[in-house]
């Protein structure tokens, strides 16, 4: 994956609509050395991506651009990111283990 962007469009073409079936969440993506920021919107089995923050996420993840290319391409373990430091949980953190459900390797 050659940017932050191929890796965003990436989670939305693995998204699993069953999953967000009832759902209405927003999830930011702070990306610490590039500074960009995107929002994942999720409702009722749709995914929405838009750049730039969402002041209204329920939850925002923050960090490089090399740990999400490498949670998105299955390289990295997001809980060994976590556990590593090379990702931060903002808001509701049990949120961001839905991540796996929404978008499945």
């Amino acid at each position: 994956m050659t940017s932050v962007v191929d890796a965003v469009q990436k989670m939305k073409e693995k998204f699993n609509p069953a999953a967000a079936a009832g759902l209405d969440l927003v999830f930011g993506f702070n990306i610490t050395d590039e500074d960009k920021q995107y929002a994942l919107i999720v409702k009722d089995g749709t995914c929405e991506l838009q750049e730039g923050e969402d002041t209204d996420a329920n939850c925002t993840l923050v960090m490089d651009s090399e740990t999400l290319k490498g949670i998105v391409s299955g390289e990295t373990d997001g809980m060994q990111a976590f556990m590593g430091g090379k990702l931060r949980v903002e808001g509701d953190m049990m949120l961001s283990m839905k991540l796996s459900e929404l978008f499945p390797a």
